[in-house]
């Protein structure tokens, strides 16, 4: 363990905010769980569920909300749910970034969503309620800050975006005139919000908020630990280590990576939100049995909050006769609340060696020195985090999971995965939880030259 002992560090803030988070998927409420601290409540509000909501409002949320989750679990379904999936994502698409042009024009999804906001008022209860407290608004999703905007919320308002692109509908109608303040996971999202028409005064490039359980304090004492720990397992013979090992003391400080393993080889596998993808945690759980038999490897099936993902896992261990393995080589992860799961979650990965997911907003977390194998991406919004992934050297493409067995150590022997973990541990912005608490302390007021500023 890291030598202060400490499982959670606790940041003393004397300026509060109003943290607001939607209830969609896991990726907002995931960059928010973070920053709780920082609420006046030490908790997150949901804008499309909170205590005394309007049902009107309700009623437009569950508008947007249910056909997304639908049409992501059907994506599987040949051809019908190919077209039903291209037909949502062409109006979240992000364009590719090169040539370099302004388009500063409004997106469909944000002219459709702004009209909606003024002529139904969506939205004014809640912020009406939070403007009474006079406290700077953070959130997560895009309307609230619009809606904070519109309907003259009197404090500054804070926006957390949470993937390594974004579409026009991240940038306020107005950008040049907004009050909006953007904190951007990375330099690309810095560069294109400005593109949109943002003010470069109003970016700050902090990078994508960690849970301080996974980091540590400022000096990152917890991650260091568990990545030492972790380079173990991902590099058994010394093929990475042996040619880098000055360099990689150098970053884990006082914690050297140990010369035998503290736990097995363990894989954390996390379906998304709406349940997509969960047949692949099925074949590689059937690809790996005979070293889940032996005990050599641990299995980690992320259900999150979804029982009918329990289950289905629960079936087909079952029919590959590895029922004796639950709790002991395979572990299925089940909260009824997302608050329980996430927490539980941040548990799991620190003795996790390998993250192996869709490229959502847990590309993030390749800054905690966790390599991912990347499944395919769902939406336009992920084939970016991909591409980020893929350029920073932090993640492999999949081979086919159905001979995973055969794939999987030959990529350990090689060293490949310790080196991922590493490349996102340089590469991947590890501040951004204590950099948005500094912007909102005002202890940085503008980013001129996000690199000179900030600490990765």
């Amino acid at each position: 363990m890291p030598k202060n002992k400490k499982e959670e560090v606790v940041i003393n803030n004397d300026k509060k905010v109003c943290l607001v988070s939607v209830d969609m998927g896991y990726g907002h409420q995931r960059a928010a769980f973070p920053l709780r601290f920082l609420d006046r409540k030490k908790e997150m509000i949901l804008a499309n569920n909170y205590a005394g909501m309007p049902e009107s409002d309700l009623k437009i949320w569950n508008q947007g909300r249910k056909p997304y989750e639908f049409i992501s679990r059907a994506k599987h379904i040949p051809v019908a749910g190919d077209v039903l999936f291209w037909g949502m994502d062409q109006m979240q698409k992000i364009k590719e970034f090169y040539p370099k042009r302004s388009s500063s024009r409004p997106s469909w999804q944000l002219l459709t969503s702004m009209t909606i906001i003024k002529k139904k008022q969506w939205g004014k209860d809640l912020i009406d309620r939070l403007d009474k407290e006079n406290l700077p608004l953070l959130t997560t999703f895009f309307s609230v800050a619009y809606m904070a905007e519109e309907f003259n919320y009197r404090n500054d308002i804070y926006l957390v975006v949470c993937d390594a692109d974004v579409s026009r509908a991240w940038a306020a109608p107005n950008p040049a005139i907004s009050k909006i303040k953007y904190f951007a996971p990375t330099r690309r999202v810095y560069e294109r919000l400005q593109l949109y028409g943002v003010k470069s005064k109003n970016i700050y490039y902090t990078g994508f908020p960690l849970p301080q359980e996974n980091t540590g304090g400022d000096n990152l004492d917890i991650l260091r630990y568990n990545l030492a720990a972790r380079l173990r397992n991902l590099d058994p013979k010394n093929f990475y280590l042996s040619k880098y090992k000055k360099t990689v003391q150098e970053q884990l400080s006082d914690y050297p990576v140990p010369d035998l393993p503290n736990h097995p080889l363990t894989i954390t596998f996390a379906v998304g939100g709406a349940g997509a993808q969960r047949e692949m945690g099925a074949a590689l759980i059937k690809s790996m049995k005979h070293n889940l038999c032996r005990r050599e490897l641990r299995i980690n099936l992320v259900a999150g909050i979804h029982s009918a993902i329990r289950d289905y896992f629960l079936e087909q261990i079952d029919r590959l006769n590895l029922t004796e393995c639950l709790d002991k080589s395979i572990f299925i992860l089940y909260e009824e609340k997302k608050e329980d799961y996430f927490r539980k979650f941040n548990a799991l990965l620190r003795t996790t060696d390998i993250l192996w997911t869709k490229p959502s907003e847990l590309s993030f977390y390749v800054a905690l020195g966790l390599p991912i194998i990347i499944t395919e991406p769902l939406g336009s919004q992920e084939v970016f985090n991909r591409k980020w992934l893929i350029g920073i050297g932090a993640a492999l493409d999949q081979e086919n999971i159905r001979y995973a067995n055969e794939w999987l150590p030959d990529w350990l022997n090689s060293g490949w995965l310790a080196e991922a973990a590493m490349q996102g541990f340089f590469e991947g912005p590890k501040y951004g939880t204590f950099n948005i608490q500094k912007v909102i302390n005002g202890e940085l007021k503008e980013i001129k030259k996000p690199d000179t500023i900030f600490q990765y």
